[in-house]
């Protein structure tokens, strides 16, 4: 029996949302082993090619600003359609910038197209409800760490055929397959009733003046911040300091995906079980002993590609777990402002990876130390926050008593 228009509908909207989560990550990591070929096609170092990484995540936080609460006033579908035109510009300025510093205008304008992907989190607000949400972002999470334990294989193999450049054709020719997509599935909702600047900043004056929105989406930005660094910097590690050519750490990298289907797994069944306070506790705590274990295996046995990947596992495993939960629970307390709400938490999750990885890249000589520092110091940060939140808020209390005697 074949499926109803509904249930085929709705197979192609988590089609296209998954889309663009591989797209989100794409730009970010399939051109990591590409850092040698950059390198010497632009006559600079790996570490300037790294902070182009930590350069574009800075840019796509910054053009999530606008995304959102534009989405509010004028529609999902335009600002969708709109960012990914200006993606597909940047890209194709990569293609043909013979200097670094036009590579690295274009790799910004780039970024700022990008930003229109994190509409994705008030797109499963709109589509999607109850369970339902939760479930997608469990399922996003879980699929875009798949995506980039991938993406440096895919990369490597894009390398070896097309140099540099491949990954730069790929994600065009997805981009223009998703404008087309959205263009046909979405509706251009919600619009706002009161288009106007003043509606604009009020919605972002009542979200950063909520305790529990802040600090949940802090969380999930603290989170990712730990998976990011390592990211950026792992080229330098592997290809530069443990001499692994792109293709091997491209097969390393793989390993992150069995950490995230792993991470996805659990994170489900927690989410039947237990109340999203005691989930974000286990994911942060996970974070945590990834950074402690990676102290101990460091000064045991030097820099190795296990000492660095072991804990790499437990640290992916816990972003999973952690940062669905705490993206959720901060969505669902302004439903109305869907658009805003995803803003805000971009722009915390990308300005905050971005930063760290910065400072993690320029103020350090012995990156190890330094990653494994960055876990403990925003794990237990995130764990402090999920504190306070229970602490300061009475209705936390409650809603955590409710969800232990529904489960």
């Amino acid at each position: 029996m074949p499926p109803s228009p509904h249930a085929a509908k709705k197979s192609s909207l988590v089609l296209l949302l998954m889309t663009m989560t591989l797209l989100g990550v794409f730009p970010l990591d399939v051109v990591l082993p590409s850092f040698p070929a950059l390198s010497d096609y632009f006559l600079t170092s790996a570490s300037d090619i790294a902070l182009s990484v930590s350069l574009f995540a800075i840019g796509l936080g910054l053009s999530v600003v606008l995304v959102g609460p534009l989405s509010d006033l004028w529609g999902r579908k335009t600002l969708l359609l709109t960012g990914i035109g200006i993606s597909i510009v940047g890209a194709t300025g990569c293609l043909i910038a013979s200097e670094y510093g036009w590579f690295l205008v274009f790799r910004v304008i780039q970024a700022v197209g990008c930003g229109a992907f994190v509409l994705s989190q008030a797109l499963i607000q709109d589509l999607f409800v109850g369970k339902e949400q939760e479930r997608m972002r469990i399922w996003m999470t879980t699929g875009g760490g798949v995506f980039i334990s991938l993406s440096p294989l895919l990369g490597t193999w894009l390398q070896m055929h097309l140099d540099w450049q491949g990954s730069f054709y790929v994600y065009i020719a997805l981009a223009v397959i998703v404008w087309i997509k959205a263009g046909v599935l979405l509706r251009n909702h919600p619009r706002s009733r009161n288009p106007s600047p003043g509606h604009f900043f009020s919605a972002y004056w009542r979200l950063c003046s909520d305790l529990r929105f802040m600090g949940y989406w802090l969380i999930s930005a603290l989170a990712f911040a730990c998976h990011f660094s390592f990211i950026v910097i792992s080229p330098i590690i592997f290809m530069e300091r443990l001499a692994l050519s792109p293709y091997e750490f491209a097969w390393a990298l793989l390993l992150y995906g069995v950490a995230y289907v792993i991470g996805g797994i659990v994170a489900s069944a927690l989410h039947r079980r237990l109340p999203a306070h005691s989930q974000i506790v286990i994911g942060l705590g996970l974070i945590a002993l990834s950074g402690l274990v990676m102290l101990w295996l460091a000064n045991q046995f030097g820099l190795t590609a296990a000492a660095v990947l072991i804990p790499m596992l437990i640290c992916t495993a816990g972003t999973t777990i952690a940062r669905p939960v705490a993206n959720s629970k901060a969505m669902t307390l302004h439903p109305q402002d869907a658009g805003t709400s995803s803003s805000v938490g971009g722009v915390m999750i990308f300005l905050c990876g971005g930063v760290i990885s910065v400072v993690i890249n320029v103020a350090s000589e012995d990156l190890v130390t330094a990653l494994s520092l960055c876990f403990l110091t925003l794990s237990v940060a995130g764990l402090g926050l999920n504190a306070l939140i229970m602490r300061r808020t009475p209705s936390c209390r409650s809603e955590l008593a409710r969800d232990g005697r529904q489960r």
